[in-house]
């Protein structure tokens, strides 16, 4: 599972590092770089989502694996996972801000 993550990474970092090498080609010889900046725009709000979706999936099960081998635990369980899901969430609405401003 995790060599299936770490490979998908890896493509989208590939993917990610080729769509800038070609907005940067694209804004220096023409001023088609607004198409390109739509697609780094998708691009950047793929990985956000997919990165809090992981995130927020990997969390919950962690947390309820822990409740349920100790259910006295949930008390103190509970805070951390909310607060961390919070994070999570805010990053993917960062991601999703970030790619308006890169679509202008």
């Amino acid at each position: 599972m995790e060599k299936k993550f770490l490979n998908s990474v890896a493509i989208l970092t590939g993917l990610l590092s080729s769509s800038l090498a070609l907005a940067e080609d694209a804004a220096a010889t023409s001023n088609s770089s607004v198409g390109l900046a739509k697609i780094g725009a998708a691009i950047a709000i793929g990985l956000g989502a997919f990165g809090a979706a992981t995130g927020q999936g990997r969390a919950a099960s962690a947390a309820l694996e822990g409740i349920a081998r100790n259910p006295t635990s949930r008390a103190d369980v509970f805070v951390p996972l909310i607060i961390a899901l919070a994070f999570m969430e805010f990053q993917a609405l960062l991601s999703f801000m970030i790619a308006y401003m890169i679509k202008g």
